[in-house]
């Protein structure tokens, strides 16, 4: 089953690059719902699924909770030190990256930017096989959360390498690999089971990672060309349905 979901997540990332190939003015609701998605699932079933596995306290902070600042932190000290942040479009419209060098360090930087998002897709695939183990439930909505914001992966994989100046073989090769990521991030947690104590601190981290994406990365993607109500009122969408998800599954 989360080999099957993660070929679902290989199946969202190549629509995310299709789709940023040809979209027109309407990603943003697109991001919008999808950040929503990812909100609702690390505040309705992560982070409590991480507490019942990791009861555990350090210096009086369950020790859940800590991976999870610690999840949230490590992404942005990686994307500040890197420079892999992405910024608004229009604030690439002048630069003439498009017709450097093969070896142009800025064509490198995008590659180190969707090199990252590889790294960080096999780890959305080690989440549904870990969140699989922790039982169906939480499985299935870990599931849904990154086959949500796979499209914006696959999405901004293609985009930054464009933005980069990397011709458009480059980007669907860089596409190809962050669509096969998860998969093989999946296939890795079958080989062993993970302890309860290890999946709590797991599972707070891979939140921490989440929420980080959805208000640091998605939310402002979002809302930046467009601060629209409707933006807005996708993201909540997304959270309710979640919600809803996570009670169905629970009742």
């Amino acid at each position: 089953m989360p080999v099957l979901i993660a070929a679902c997540a290989f199946a969202m990332t190549l629509v995310g690059g299709v789709v940023a190939q040809h979209i027109g003015d309407r990603r943003h609701l697109v991001l919008g719902l999808a950040a929503g998605l990812m909100l609702g699932v690390v505040g309705f079933d992560l982070l409590p699924e991480a507490l019942d596995n990791q009861p555990h306290r350090v210096f009086g902070v369950p020790a859940a909770l800590l991976m999870f600042v610690l999840g949230f932190l490590a992404l942005h000290i990686v994307e500040r030190s890197v420079a892999v942040h992405r910024a608004h479009e229009g604030e690439y419209a002048s630069h003439t990256h498009v017709h450097g060098h093969a070896h142009d360090p800025v064509k490198g930087i995008g590659l180190a930017a969707a090199g990252a998002l590889v790294g960080h897709s096999i780890m959305d695939g080690f989440a549904i096989g870990a969140a699989f183990q922790a039982g169906d439930t939480v499985g299935i909505v870990v599931a849904i959360a990154v086959v949500a914001h796979d499209f914006a992966d696959g999405f901004n994989t293609y985009t930054i390498m464009r933005l980069y100046g990397n011709d458009r073989r480059r980007a669907q090769l860089l596409l190809g690999a962050d669509a096969l990521a998860p998969v093989a991030g999946a296939a890795i947690t079958l080989a062993f089971s993970i302890p309860a104590g290890v999946l709590g601190l797991y599972l707070g981290f891979f939140a921490g990672f989440l929420l980080y994406l959805a208000t640091s990365d998605i939310l402002p993607e979002a809302h930046s060309p467009h601060p629209s109500r409707t933006t807005l009122m996708c993201t909540v969408a997304g959270t309710a349905i979640m919600w809803l998800v996570i009670g169905l599954a629970d009742s």
